[in-house]
């Protein structure tokens, strides 16, 4: 599957991960909004399914980032997978010590140095992916006042919203994508080749 991923055209993955990404707020503002006015049955359901998006938007980025850097862009497909296992057990009402936003905070964080470190998407971006880190996080802390703790919050889901639309309209730069990944790949395939004389070693006969 993560192959599959990578192999993925950039900009139509991209355009589709903001599509999704977009498709999440709405069906998880919806599912709060139902489950407030006592739909509790259709706002579960909503809700998980607005997870389940989620999850796919995390293994698109996997995919989107990967050229970046393969184990920063798997650290922040785990934690996103773990908040999103964490949000799934509120909605079928186990209870959990654990808020979601504590794995979603550094997700955010860890996505906006990778797009920082990219060349196929605005620094500016990076940037504010950057605080919408500790702005979800800021949420859970409790010496923080009320009014700053959401609007924290509210930057945050602005910030999440306008990298969102970024890619559903704009996509990325293909070229430098391309090229990101194709650097990714050589370096790969370099630290795999073994030297020429420990490979002359293994096949020369006892």
């Amino acid at each position: 599957m993560k192959d599959r991923v990578q192999e993925a055209p950039p900009r139509p993955m991209a355009r589709t991960t903001g599509f999704l990404y977009l498709l999440y707020f709405v069906t998880a503002i919806l599912g709060q909004f139902m489950v407030g006015h006592r739909l509790t049955v259709s706002g579960n359901v909503t809700n998980i399914i607005s997870t389940l998006i989620y999850v796919a938007v995390t293994v698109l980025f996997y995919g989107l980032f990967k050229p970046v850097s393969n184990s920063l862009s798997l650290l922040a497909a785990l934690l996103s997978l773990a908040g999103c296992l964490f949000m799934s057990l509120g909605l079928i009402h186990i209870q959990s010590r654990i808020s979601p936003l504590l794995f979603f905070g550094p997700f955010c964080l860890l996505i906006g140095y990778l797009i920082l470190k990219s060349s196929f998407l605005p620094r500016f971006l990076g940037v504010l992916m950057v605080l919408a880190g500790p702005g979800w996080l800021a949420y859970l802390i409790p010496g923080v006042p009320l009014y700053l703790s959401r609007g924290m919050m509210v930057l945050g889901f602005l910030v999440e919203l306008s990298f969102c639309l970024w890619l559903l309209v704009k996509g990325v730069n293909v070229e430098r994508w391309q090229q990101q990944a194709s650097a990714a790949s050589a370096s790969i395939q370099f630290s795999e080749t073994p030297p020429a004389g420990e490979a002359g070693r293994k096949t020369a006969p006892l």
